[in-house]
């Protein structure tokens, strides 16, 4: 007999034998049909997973993470099968489960259409019909190389070379007549995947490398139920509604030209009067924190990347001024601040009694993204960000890491966007050392520090392997857009190597020489991000205190055109952003359109309010609010806008 922990921490019994599903039988009808997977022993597997020992089991259905994954992947390989159905000449490459669904990666002859993408629904609704099971067996490597030969799949001969390298066996799923290389886990049937439709195809890279052939990469979403997908479906209208990369552009905060470039918006008045009032706020607030401001290069000599680590560990990323071939002295336009804010530490000798040092700058940026990542004003080659160093000793590094922190919060929660925030402990990976500097003692070192100061401070982070810096781990404060995508909003980064790199030095109490500790962080994040975050948010209704105009004057007519001119010049006076709509236009009309373009307030001015010096306030949330005084309505807009409410 076997006994099985289940998660409340029952144990029970089951015949040598049993499977992963036999537990989930036992527990009630209903769940066994919602289950998509099993985490043994911590390890996610199959349903039809046979028990050989005592083990902890926990069922998995559609609303946990790994469930949901196990059931998206089995979507994938029903795309698969449905492909080699109708086009046999297909070649396959991989089709994995992705946060919002899934995707499946094809090497066609031509590319895949819309009446195509009809096609495969419609036969991959057969399959489900059919309610295959999914059967895994595995082969030795060259047994595995024999079935994909014989099938004529050269991309999976590829990703078995490089995994008979182990001496591992291959694993393969079964379907039908259908056959995948996968290493699962996958739901035990197809007739579970009740509800599914194809988004998109684009071209993706094989490896995501550009000198490799371009792809056509089908996305898919799926779900248990029907009814699942029509919410999918209308929270995606939704959320198209609410793009930044549709407002920002139908209002006019940001446009783009072929001419310039992919990843290089030019921001249009509106969108640079926002980013304008952020960077002051956010450098007002450093500068109340005691970060002191620095101008520095938007570029340097390649030797400056060469002692940072940044020619070696991340040249693709970066635009190179010159050939290193040929040139004795070749530029580059900086990706990040970092090396050139430590040669203003090394300006002259540092004390303790220096420390902590914080350097804060509002940077031009520059990043080579490859074409395929950049949309709108999330991703961009040329951005701005609120990046600071600090340099400090072992003992003020949790207090100035805290302080980091707060400002960020602070910001977010300013905002308006702190409730969507979540925190990712971002690791290096030691199984692939090329992709950073350092020892795994420093490593060990740094990332126990920064836990120790995470679990102090109560963060509620998940581990990210993997996805540090080169140079030391960090913590990630991401955000979701409308889309459901996580982005990187703001980094917090302990460094303790490249101070020793550059030399960075101080002399510490006892009089001995020793290197800071470095704090890499940004208050707010991209501005051009943080601005598309914003857009989303509030569906291009920006709190009054960050609208672009903050206040349309609404003369009725010819006749009141000098009384509204008065009102725009006395609210302009006190810095108020103002405009005044004075066309030949019906006042409905003029209303409407300054709604439409989400201005806070709008001030109706005709015969009445010119006879009384009153102003007629109509509020883009609240409507008509009356006639009140101009200095009345000068006192509540600043109140709001002092108070930077969000309304």
């Amino acid at each position: 007999m076997i006994n099985v922990t289940l998660k409340g921490g029952e144990i029970r019994e089951y015949e040598n034998g049993a499977t992963a599903g036999d537990v989930a039988k036992s527990l009630g009808a209903g769940l066994y049909k919602s289950a998509c997977a099993v985490r043994i022993n911590n390890k996610v597997c199959d349903l039809r997973t046979p028990l050989s020992e005592d083990c902890a089991i926990e069922i998995l259905t559609f609303e946990d993470e790994a469930g949901r994954r196990a059931f998206n992947h089995t979507a994938s390989h029903i795309l698969a099968q449905a492909v080699k159905r109708l086009y046999p000449q297909v070649k396959l490459t991989i089709g994995p489960a992705i946060d919002s669904g899934f995707y499946y990666d094809f090497d066609t002859p031509e590319p895949f259409t819309p009446e195509v993408l009809a096609k495969l629904e419609a036969e991959m609704k057969k399959i489900v019909k059919e309610n295959l099971p999914l059967d895994r067996f595995e082969l030795p490597p060259d047994k595995a190389l024999e079935l994909m030969k014989e099938k004529d799949e050269p991309y999976k001969l590829e990703l078995i070379n490089e995994h008979s390298s182990k001496g591992e066996n291959i694993s393969f799923y079964k379907q039908g007549e259908f056959t995948e290389l996968c290493a699962g886990p996958h739901i035990p049937d197809t007739g579970r995947v009740k509800a599914f439709k194809l988004t998109q195809c684009t071209g993706a890279y094989w490896h995501g490398d550009s000198k490799n052939k371009m792809l056509q990469r089908v996305y898919g979403i799926a779900f248990p139920k029907a009814s699942e997908l029509e919410a999918y479906l209308a929270a995606v209208e939704e959320a198209k509604k609410r793009d930044h990369n549709k407002i920002g552009r139908e209002l006019e905060y940001f446009t783009t030209s072929d001419l310039i470039g992919q990843g290089l918006p030019l921001m249009l008045p509106k969108g640079a009067r926002v980013m304008q009032i952020l960077e002051r706020f956010v450098e007002d607030e450093e500068e109340k924190r005691g970060w002191q401001l620095t101008k520095t290069p938007f570029m340097a000599k390649s030797d400056l990347y060469k002692l940072s680590g940044h020619w070696d560990h991340y040249l693709d990323g970066m635009f190179v001024l010159g050939d290193p071939e040929k040139d004795d002295e070749v530029y580059a336009l900086r990706p990040m601040t970092c090396p050139f804010q430590y040669q203003a530490y090394l300006n002259r000798p540092r004390s303790y009694r220096d420390l902590p040092i914080r350097y804060n700058e509002t940077s031009t940026l520059f990043r080579n993204e490859a074409s395929g990542e950049m949309h709108g004003l999330i991703r961009v080659r040329q951005f701005t960000i609120s990046e600071g160093h600090l340099m400090c000793t072992p003992a003020q590094l949790e207090g100035e890491f805290k302080n980091c922190l707060e400002l960020a919060i602070f910001m977010l929660k300013t905002l308006g966007l702190y409730e969507d925030v979540s925190y990712r402990f971002s690791m290096w990976d030691p199984n692939d050392r090329a992709k950073y500097i350092g020892t795994a003692e420093q490593w060990d070192e740094a990332q126990g520090v920064m836990r120790k100061i995470l679990n102090h401070l109560n963060i509620p982070y998940v581990d990210g392997i993997g996805e540090a810096a080169f140079y030391g781990p960090k913590l990630d404060i991401q955000l979701k857009n409308v889309f459901g995508k996580e982005d990187t909003l703001i980094t917090i980064q302990i460094d303790q190597m490249l101070a020793e790199k550059f030399g960075m030095e101080y002399t510490d109490v006892d009089g001995v020489k020793k290197n800071p500790y470095i704090i890499h962080r940004t208050s707010i994040g991209c501005y051009e991000r943080t601005l598309a975050l914003l857009l989303e948010k509030y569906a291009g209704a920006l709190p009054a205190w960050l609208a672009p105009v903050q206040v349309k004057v609404l003369p009725i007519s010819e006749r009141h055109e000098d009384y509204a001119a008065s009102v725009r010049d006395k609210l302009a006076s006190i810095g108020l952003r103002v405009e005044m709509d004075a066309r030949n236009e019906k006042i409905g009309y003029r209303i409407r359109e300054a709604q439409l373009n989400k201005i806070p307030y709008m001030l109706v001015l005709g015969d009445k309010e010119v006879e009384s010096g009153v102003v007629a306030v109509r509020s883009r949330s609240e409507g008509d609010q009356g006639a009140v005084s101009i200095d009345s309505f000068i006192d509540m807009i600043k109140a709001e806008i002092d108070s930077k409410a969000i309304k």
